[in-house]
């Protein structure tokens, strides 16, 4: 383990960021933060979280897939892809550290492989920061995720004035190998007790301790066929905020533009909010904000952890706590399963 005075971070990320490009959380003027390019004078942000996450690094909003050329009878096809430069996303949290795995398993882990987000998975090194002050809307320890111990390739601490890295992967090694000249060697101790603060104050959220019994998947149907769903959808807009705050959140739509030069297909998130969500010739096969609401909660709690060995499309970030304009959120669906008598 490494240690670094908390006054020359800005050292670090001037050595880190002259060597590759690095994104940091940093304040906006609205009151919160979000991650930027470092450059020179960029001040690391004491927000919690981001508005957006880290997956944003590696499934960009929009994407260029392919571009086709007519000429005369001649036709090209090409890739606009381009190998991604190494980078390096610092302050990550322990949740959307977990975000990637999620991602990561159905991206990377599944044939065929993604080569589009694994090109930009390869090339990027994830720093984490514990939480040393989680927040109220924060539940990720209903889902094992140590907002203490975080994951990534490079795990961070603030305690006792200094930041402490411990690299967890070949990446995370080249980060701290690269930083070396500005680090110490250190003991655990001041982490073990920060880990310890931590924990003590995860015990203490509202949400920390959420009862995920009733889905397994032995009440698939009962929870399907409930009548919670009305009341869950009763208010809901559709605007997609939930999803396009997300972390886990991953689908997207595939279109075509012709810019008058040639033919370009782009990929962009979509959201199972959406009117027009997966819609086929015939039809949106759900067409009512019910069915879509069902869909999105469903597919968290139920059908992904079903197909990878129980894991949850959730990392309890509370940002669609924070975010919902009528507050419709996970936690409310959790407890309304929980409080119906006939599931």
């Amino acid at each position: 383990m490494f240690a670094l005075p908390q006054d020359k971070i800005d050292s670090l990320f001037e050595l880190i960021g002259s060597k590759q490009p690095l994104y940091i959380p940093v304040d906006s003027e609205k009151n919160t933060a979000d991650y930027q390019r470092w450059t020179k004078g960029a001040k690391l942000s004491s927000a919690l979280k981001t508005v957006r996450s880290v997956k944003d690094f590696f499934f960009p909003k929009v994407e260029g897939l392919v571009s086709y050329k007519r000429n005369g009878q001649e036709f090209t096809v090409e890739d606009p892809r381009k190998e991604v430069e190494d980078f390096v996303v610092f302050g990550v949290r322990a949740c959307d550290a977990a975000s990637v795995s999620i991602i990561d398993a159905v991206y990377l882990n599944m044939d065929p492989v993604d080569t589009y987000y694994k090109n930009r998975r390869d090339h990027g090194t994830i720093v984490t920061l514990a939480c040393n002050d989680p927040a109220k809307t924060c539940f990720c320890s209903s889902y094992n995720i140590d907002a203490a111990n975080p994951a990534g390739d490079v795990s961070a601490w603030l305690a006792d004035g200094k930041y402490f890295f411990k690299a967890n992967t070949a990446k995370g090694e080249a980060f701290v190998e690269a930083a070396k000249s500005l680090l110490a060697d250190s003991d655990e101790k001041a982490v073990e007790a920060v880990k310890a603060d931590i924990k003590s104050k995860v015990e203490k959220l509202p949400f920390a301790h959420l009862d995920l019994s009733k889905f397994k998947g032995q009440d698939m149907l009962k929870i399907f066929n409930s009548k919670i769903w009305d009341k869950v959808s009763e208010t809901c807009l559709g605007c997609g905020t939930c999803t396009y705050v997300c972390p886990t959140c991953m689908c997207f739509d595939v279109r075509d533009f012709n810019t008058g030069k040639d033919i370009k297909q782009v990929r962009c998130w979509d959201s199972c909010m959406f009117s027009d969500f997966t819609q086929m010739a015939a039809a949106n096969p759900r067409l009512s904000q019910k069915e879509r609401s069902r869909q999105r909660f469903m597919h968290k709690l139920m059908y992904y952890p079903m197909a990878h060995e129980g894991k949850f499309q959730c990392v309890g970030c509370g940002r669609c706590l924070e975010s919902c304009p009528v507050h419709m959120n996970v936690v409310k669906v959790i407890k309304l399963v929980n409080e119906t008598d006939d599931i």
